[in-house]
């Protein structure tokens, strides 16, 4: 089981500082460091400036958009990071929605076999495999193929995925299911639908890795250690997909009154419902002591998760400082 972190949420850490704190989260002991995409900063740039100052540290996108590249681009942006790093490269991937599709000027349909393509593809070319790939959606054209062999051809793909459909591809495409905003529960339910599916696909279960994220504060005063993830927390509760996947991990009237309340008064009438006790039902930890942090993830750890990732949401101005004080606590506990 390795602890993972993500410096991503609720703020914007400025990228030259979270590329000096990089040797401090190497030492503290955390397996690796993700980066997550939306409109935030870039991961592959962050993370490959991350690599230069890092010696073990894994490198991770949580998650990349399939629609903010070609594939054929990531094959070489892949291959290229595998050398900088010296093979450090855990590439989480996923299908986005309409909203992020829109943004790529791209069409979000077909997600399953789109997903299938892209990676098939990614893999060849990373692979320094000349690609010549004619498929349902995509078509490479004919004679890509690398400049040079790449000292580290082969890494591990990461599908996101919470359905069962989307399960079901990753046990055929991928090296894992990364998971958001998954109780406990849903990771237990989606870590069983893992390991059935690859043994009906003839692949080792144990083989599968799962990952999932569990957003932390850190701060001597609850109250203060909740205020931020509230605000997180309010976002999912109004966001369409999370909010179906809330609905269906068993909190239906929860979501429904920070909804109405988002339509009759907007965001901050929405947090307004986020109650404490509706907040420790849900995959976050407003935490006093790094003893505390550790001691709610076990039974996401029970669960099956082999890769905890650990984003840290920041209570204190300066937001790189109060992310120093953590990685500090977490390293010295």
């Amino acid at each position: 089981m390795h602890y993972d972190i993500e410096l991503n949420s609720a703020a914007h850490y400025p990228v030259r500082e979270i590329v000096e704190l990089s040797p401090l989260i190497e030492q503290a002991g955390f397996g690796a460091f993700w980066k997550g995409e939306s409109n935030s900063t870039d991961p592959f740039v962050l993370i490959s400036a991350i690599a230069a100052r890092t010696n073990t540290l894994k490198i991770g996108t949580a998650i990349y958009h399939i629609y903010g590249r070609s594939a054929v681009t990531l094959g070489i942006q892949s291959a290229t990071l595998q050398d900088l790093s010296d093979g450090r490269l855990l590439l989480g991937l996923g299908v986005a929605n309409k909203t992020i599709a829109a943004w790529h000027n791209g069409v979000f349909d077909r997600p399953l076999p789109r997903a299938r393509e892209y990676i098939e593809i990614l893999r060849k070319v990373a692979a320094g495999e000349r690609t010549e790939y004619e498929g349902e959606i995509y078509n490479t054209g004919k004679r890509f193929e690398l400049s040079w062999t790449p000292s580290y051809p082969q890494f591990p793909i990461y599908l996101a995925g919470l359905g069962p459909q989307m399960t079901k591809l990753v046990v055929k495409i991928s090296d894992g299911v990364f998971i958001n905003m998954g109780t406990p529960e849903t990771i237990k339910e989606i870590a069983r639908r893992v390991r059935e599916g690859a043994v009906e696909a003839g692949r080792d279960p144990n083989s599968l890795e799962i990952i999932a994220k569990v957003r932390v504060t850190l701060n001597p005063d609850r109250a203060v250690a909740r205020q931020k993830l509230r605000q997180v927390l309010t976002f999912y509760n109004i966001a369409d997909h999370y909010k179906d996947m809330l609905i269906a991990s068993g909190f239906e009237p929860e979501v429904m009154r920070i909804q109405e309340a988002f339509k009759a008064g907007g965001f901050k009438a929405a947090a307004q419902h986020m109650t404490d006790d509706y907040m420790d039902k849900l995959p976050v930890i407003p935490g006093t002591s790094i003893k505390e942090i550790k001691e709610r993830l076990q039974p996401f750890i029970d669960a099956g998760v082999a890769r905890l990732i650990v984003p840290y949401v920041p209570v204190d101005e300066p937001v790189i400082a109060d992310a120093r004080r953590f990685v500090e606590a977490w390293g010295n506990s």
